[in-house]
Formats: structure tokens, C-alpha cells, sequence
């Protein structure tokens, strides 16, 4: 799970932001035997520079976001004729990952892109690049200090619950007295924190509604079911349900249709394929998602050519790339599923 301080398209002297780039790390139980989601944008038009080796050090890849931020880096590589993406194999296991990131280090990589599975414990190893010479975009958990890093870039998890919350202010901003209840993920990680402290913030501008209930599931099919059944038995009617993530999700579209309840809207969080396709069918409860994006490790693969390559960014004034790069966490409903849904993962 992202656990970071809390997808705008930038165009990269070196390549696009992906568009896609603009969703919650989430778990994924659903097979993986079709095409992984990925940026699907060509890279941009500049003509090829000199060559970078790229290194790229990701924790283990067993849930659906991760996977696809894998995906993203290798997909975004193969797209450029002067990189050379150096990809470990993941580790969930800090002291691992942190050998691992030596290892690319004594490559003598030219650039370095690590999503650390533990910000804090890998911050002494980003240090170390940096101070070999090797520029480090840090994606999405943030190390401990900025200067581990020349370049962040990650998800906004305030900016989900607050997406979230305008959503379903605006939909439901005529309705007096309405109610809307939050099925939130883990609450021992900052990130849940995070979330509902933008969605209780984006509700404080309509005053027509009122949270009456918050339950904290896993970021799991199972608990999502299971939560959600508990959710549905302890509030009769409500007018709009708020879920962090869209694999708990899966389980909460399960209990809902359980209880053969169809009476209130819901929102998801993350950006998964299964979101988009309900959303699309527009025949239940779920009709919109706030986005996390996996495409945020194609991102990362243009910021790390063009600090290799010495290119700021165009559109911008500065020589330098920025120092930080929050994602907009975007809605996606059926007005614009068909644009993210070539992003959408598994």
C-alpha cells in the first residue's frame, strides 16, 4: 500500500506524462491472464538521446496496483531506443530490496527509480545513491528525508477522499437531510487517515448531508464483503456510500446485492478494470471511482530519461525538472470511463 504524505498530464522535454496519470494502491484478487494494464500512450516525440540505464527496484509485486506499476515501467521503457530499464525482481522484505538497490547501485545505473515497500527503512539506501552521483525518483512512499530523492512522484491520498466527497455532495446537494456512509481500508495506515480526512472535509461544503456511519475494511474481497454486509445490516437507508478501494469493493458490490439493495450511489477508489467495466454498464449501485494511477511508474520512467538526459520539462520556464509531482486523483464515471479504461488493472 502507498503510504506516502498524503495524475496531471506534464509534458516531459523527454517524454508525456502519461495521461493515465491522473488513481490507491489496492489489492487484487482477480486472475491475471489477459493484458496487464499499462500506459498506453506512445512516448513523445523527441528524437533519441543520449542512453540512459535506467534502474528500477520495486517492492514484491502480489496485488493487482503493484503488478501494473511494474507493467508501466516495463511498458514505458520498451518505448524509448535509448533506455535500458535494469528491473529487480521485488521484495517485501526491506533488507532485500535494499540489496538490491546496492546492486544496481555498484551497475553504476545512470538513474534510479525505487517505490520503496517501506519508505522509512530504505531512506539510508536512497541517500546512497544520491550521493554516488545516481539521481533517485522516489515513486509514491515517500523516503524520510528530500534528499534521498531528486524527484517524487506519487498518488494523492487526500485528494481521493476529497474527489470523493465533492462527488457525491454534488450529486446528492439538492436532497435534504442526506446520509452517506464510508467503507475506509486498513486503519493503521496513514493513507486510510488521509482518505477520509479529504472525504469528512469535501462533505463539510454541503451541509444537506451527514455521515452516519464509517466502517474500516482491508483492502480485500473478503473484508470488503463481510464489512460491508455488517454496514448494510446497521443502516436501513442511506443515499451514498464512499469505498477507499475498489477490490474491497468487489466484496461490497457482492454483499450489496445480497441484501438486494439498489437505493444509494456508490463511489469507488483506485482505478480497477472491474470498476470501469460496472461503471460502463451502468446497471448498479457503483458509478464512479477516484483514481490512484499505476501509470504514475510510466511517469516516473520519463522523469528518470530526462534527468538522465539533462531535459527539464516543456511548458515550464525552469532548465530542471520539479523537485515533487503530485497526481490529481481524478473521477471516473460513465461520462469518461472509455478514456481510462485501457488503464485499468487486474
Amino acid at each position: 500500500m502507498p503510504q506516502l504524505p498524503t495524475r496531471r498530464g506534464l509534458l516531459f522535454g523527454s517524454a508525456a506524462v502519461s495521461a493515465g496519470a491522473l488513481l490507491t494502491a489496492c489489492t487484487s484478487n482477480e486472475p491475471k491472464d489477459s493484458a496487464p494494464a499499462a500506459d498506453e500512450r506512445p512516448a513523445a516525440a523527441d528524437k533519441p538521446g543520449k542512453h540512459v540505464t535506467i534502474g528500477f527496484a520495486g517492492p514484491q509485486a502480489d496485488h493487482g496496483w503493484l503488478n501494473a506499476i511494474n507493467d508501466n515501467a516495463k511498458s514505458r521503457a520498451k518505448k524509448y531506443s535509448d533506455v535500458t530499464l535494469e528491473i529487480t525482481e521485488g521484495s517485501n522484505d526491506t533488507a532485500q530490496q535494499i540489496g538490491q538497490i546496492e546492486t544496481l547501485i555498484n551497475k553504476k545505473v545512470d538513474v534510479l527509480v525505487v517505490l520503496p515497500a517501506d519508505g522509512k527503512a530504505l531512506t539510508q539506501v536512497g541517500l546512497k545513491a544520491m550521493r554516488a552521483g545516481i539521481p533517485v525518483v522516489n515513486l509514491d512512499r515517500v523516503f524520510n528525508t528530500p534528499q534521498a530523492y531528486r524527484c517524487w512522484i506519487g498518488g494523492d491520498n487526500y485528494g481521493m477522499g476529497l474527489s470523493a466527497g465533492h462527488y457525491i455532495g454534488e450529486k446528492l446537494k439538492g436532497k435534504p437531510n442526506a446520509k452517506v456512509v464510508e467503507l475506509a481500508g486498513l486503519d493503521n495506515l496513514e493513507l486510510t487517515k488521509q482518505r477520509t480526512q479529504g472525504f469528512d472535509d469535501a462533505l463539510k461544503n454541503y451541509p444537506n448531508i451527514r455521515k452516519v456511519a464509517r466502517q474500516a475494511a482491508e483492502f480485500t474481497v473478503e473484508s470488503g464483503q463481510a464489512k460491508m454486509a455488517q454496514l448494510l445490516q446497521a443502516q436501513s437507508g442511506f443515499d451514498a456510500l464512499w469505498n477507499h478501494d475498489d477490490d474491497q469493493g468487489v466484496g461490497a458490490l457482492r454483499a450489496i446485492e445480497q441484501a438486494g439493495r439498489d437505493d444509494f450511489l456508490m463511489v469507488g477508489g483506485a482505478g480497477a478494470l472491474s470498476a470501469f467495466q460496472a461503471i460502463k454498464q451502468d446497471n448498479g449501485v457503483l458509478k464512479a471511482t477516484v483514481l490512484y494511477p499505476p501509470t504514475m511508474a510510466a511517469s516516473a520512467i520519463d522523469l528518470a530519461r530526462a534527468l538522465g538526459q539533462g531535459k527539464g520539462v516543456g511548458g515550464l520556464a525552469e532548465f530542471e525538472i520539479p523537485a515533487s509531482i503530485t497526481l490529481y486523483s481524478a473521477v471516473v464515471d460513465k461520462t469518461n470511463v472509455d478514456q481510462y479504461m485501457p488503464t485499468g488493472f487486474r
